[in-house]
């Protein structure tokens, strides 16, 4: 019991250090990214985000484009014209236009597949690293990032987030901790703007990870209704079958 109690509080520790940096204030929490798969127009919106901006690096080797299109309730034509960037078949799976050797040559590393991200990080890490950019002279693509320090992915969304500059307070002896973001240069949308952008494209990140999680969803709220309606026929049975007992 000891041990199992052990291993408990280590795993609790070590949930805490994967989601908080240390600031001058303690710790700097994640915002919670509260995605809806469910949302269908949200899920639409985040698969076009992610075939302009995510695609040309990033694979979903996992996704079929006629499964996607089914689910996001898409026409063909509408697949063909606003999805369908890398595929020349329906039933191809999503790929990326860049190849591992490329990427390497050009970001020191392999852009990952995207397609269990969500599942393997966490939707809320997801959100907070999209909005979590600064710009880094020292970095190879002039950006870093607080949830991924020396990231290899440059700021894709800078043109819309536009550019800002983090400021950390440096104590003698201690790690640099995380203050604020002062804006360099503003971008086409708002932070309220920019916000439901990136959530949107965790909605379609977390759809991915499992396509089968709307029907399992509809499918468990009619087993549980299901189950309600037989517990009421149940019980008006045991009530009609021990009447006269007493």
């Amino acid at each position: 019991m000891r041990i199992r109690a052990a291993l408990l509080i280590l795993g609790i520790v070590f949930n805490l250090a994967a989601v908080a940096q240390h600031t001058g204030d303690g710790a700097l929490q994640m915002e919670p990214a509260n995605t809806d798969v469910g949302d269908l127009a949200s899920l639409q919106r985040g698969a076009k985000y992610f075939v302009n901006y995510c695609l040309g690096c990033h694979s979903a080797q996992y996704v079929r484009y006629n499964r996607l299109g089914a689910d996001l309730e898409l026409t063909e034509v509408q697949l063909v014209e606003n999805i369908m960037f890398t595929g020349e078949r329906s039933f191809d799976t999503m790929t990326n236009a860049m190849t591992d050797e490329d990427a390497a040559r050009w970001f020191g590393v392999a852009a990952p597949d995207l397609s269990l991200i969500a599942r393997s990080r966490g939707t809320d890490y997801l959100y907070n690293f999209l909005r979590g950019f600064y710009a880094d002279d020292a970095a190879l693509s002039g950006a870093n990032n607080l949830w991924l320090e020396n990231t290899a992915m440059p700021h894709v969304l800078w043109e819309l987030q536009g550019v800002r500059r983090a400021v950390f307070t440096e104590t003698e002896g201690a790690v640099p901790t995380f203050e604020h973001f002062e804006t360099v240069s503003a971008g086409t949308l708002d932070d309220a703007e920019y916000d439901e952008l990136v959530r949107d494209i965790v909605t379609f990140l977390d759809y991915i990870g499992e396509p089968m999680q709307l029907e399992r969803r509809a499918l468990g709220v009619r087993v549980i209704g299901f189950l309600l309606i037989f517990l009421l026929i149940a019980y008006m049975l045991k009530r009609e079958i021990w009447k006269d007992v007493h």
